[in-house]
């Protein structure tokens, strides 16, 4: 690859993650999406005209800015003439923005892009059924009122019934956490190894907080309607819990038999998450700061009629492949967790011989993962998981942590709904 193409990450921004219903609740996607964007360009102090391109994520759908990448771009009054566009790959969305503008800049169609996600679990449009849906065109197109009132005639009370997105798969029929329990179940994980871990999470995310590692890459944001307060920290983080606590908690998924609970599953959260990507030559003649760069990254997938949330054991080979590094090498490992029981799931597949002959047609499994290295700040379950934010999150959280380290290897992985997994091998040098 010519040296002038080389691309680095210069920053990375996100909000505080709050729960659903919460803090945020009153911002649209577009609105935290601009809110994350513009306070990143002030905070690096960059001329917006730099930017040659934004690639922003959102999963749960907006009826109003189907397109959020672009209104991010307009509504905060950059040039015009900035493209922008919009990707929805389930939780492995934002890994996705961040590799298209890399990509991009590798191979000299930019030099300088945003990537990054926002998600509003509070703000879920609401559709309506079919017929309904039908009788409103009809009563759209009726030119008198006696017209139109004859449209509904034959719509029933259910035919009135909201229609919220759905949140099963498609093909297979089944929820993510069906599939996390079935995965428990599958794996042997037990109630007790979920809740300890889910604990470990939320401890190590309030001790990152009170150490001061997330100062700067969490903003601040005035929590309207009255923005006489704001929301400085995630507030999902239960950093007193005991396993006592979590013990009680009922099992959601399958109500007699199951593990999977509230508290050892990541919540539905919302904000945002931002990455400033530059080709490393203009970055240096800016004068920018380098967090870091990409080693490698990889993308795979399975059959979701298997173990629907196994994607990283997939991907994590072949991104280490490519970075020609092995897991022993990496200094941190950051997995997400959509549910304690798909992590641990995720970690003996790591460590399984029979899963690499059988899945991977490899004859030594991933690698023994290291305790001491794993989400050493916590994760999804303890912060929280706006779905198409979280792989920007990941990415910028464990970028700081190499960077307070002097420098170091990292990897950083996803699962995500459609059976598809993300990994990316991440770089800091002294």
């Amino acid at each position: 690859m010519n040296k002038s193409r080389h691309a680095v990450i210069v920053a990375g921004l996100r909000t505080p993650f709050a729960k659903r219903r919460t803090a945020l609740k009153h911002f649209s996607p577009l609105g935290l999406g601009k809110l994350v964007c513009g306070e990143l360009l002030e905070r690096m102090d960059i001329d917006p005209r730099t930017v040659e391109q934004v690639v922003f994520g959102q999963v749960i759908p907006s009826l109003q800015a189907p397109n959020v990448a672009r209104e991010i771009v307009l509504g905060l009054g950059m040039p015009a003439e900035i493209p922008a566009y919009t990707v929805s790959k389930a939780c492995i969305t934002s890994y996705q923005t961040t590799v298209n503008v890399l990509e991009a800049i590798q191979e000299g169609a930019i030099e300088c892009g945003i990537a990054g996600g926002t998600e509003s679990a509070s703000d879920v449009p609401i559709a309506v059924s079919k017929p309904l849906q039908e009788a409103l065109h009809e009563a759209t197109s009726a030119k008198t009122l006696i017209q139109r009132l004859a449209a509904f005639k034959e719509i029933s009370l259910r035919d009135l019934r909201p229609r919220p997105p759905a949140i099963a798969e498609p093909t297979t029929g089944e929820t993510m956490g069906e599939a996390g329990e079935r995965m428990a179940k599958k794996n042997g994980i037990s109630r007790q190894a979920q809740d300890e871990f889910a604990r470990r999470s939320h401890q190590r995310a309030a001790q990152a907080w009170r150490e001061g590692k997330f100062s700067e890459e969490v903003m601040a944001v005035p929590i309207p309607p009255e923005f006489t307060a704001t929301l400085e920290e995630d507030n999902l983080l239960r950093p007193e819990s005991d396993l006592a606590a979590y013990a009680k908690l009922k099992p959601v998924f399958d109500r007699q038999y199951g593990t999977v609970t509230a508290g050892n599953s990541s919540p539905l959260t919302d904000g945002a998450s931002a990455l400033l990507l530059m080709n490393e030559a203009k970055a240096r003649a800016l004068g920018m700061p380098i967090l870091g760069k990409i080693r490698s990254y990889a993308f795979a997938a399975l059959d979701p009629f298997d173990q629907l949330l196994l994607g990283p054991a997939y991907a994590t080979p072949i991104a280490l492949e490519r970075a020609g590094m092995t897991l022993a090498d990496m200094d941190v490992i950051d997995m997400h967790e959509a549910f304690a029981a798909t992590t641990l799931s995720t970690i003996q597949a790591f460590e399984s011989a029979s899963f690499a002959r059988e899945k991977l047609n490899r004859s030594q499994p991933i690698g023994e993962v290291d305790w001491d290295k794993l989400n050493v700040n916590g994760g999804s379950i303890a912060m929280g998981h706006p779905f198409a934010a979280t792989g920007a999150r990941e990415i910028a959280q464990t970028l700081g942590e190499l960077k307070r380290r002097g420098g170091g290897v990292a990897l950083c992985t996803a699962c995500a709904a459609g059976g598809m997994g993300a990994a990316m091998v991440l770089e800091v040098t002294s």
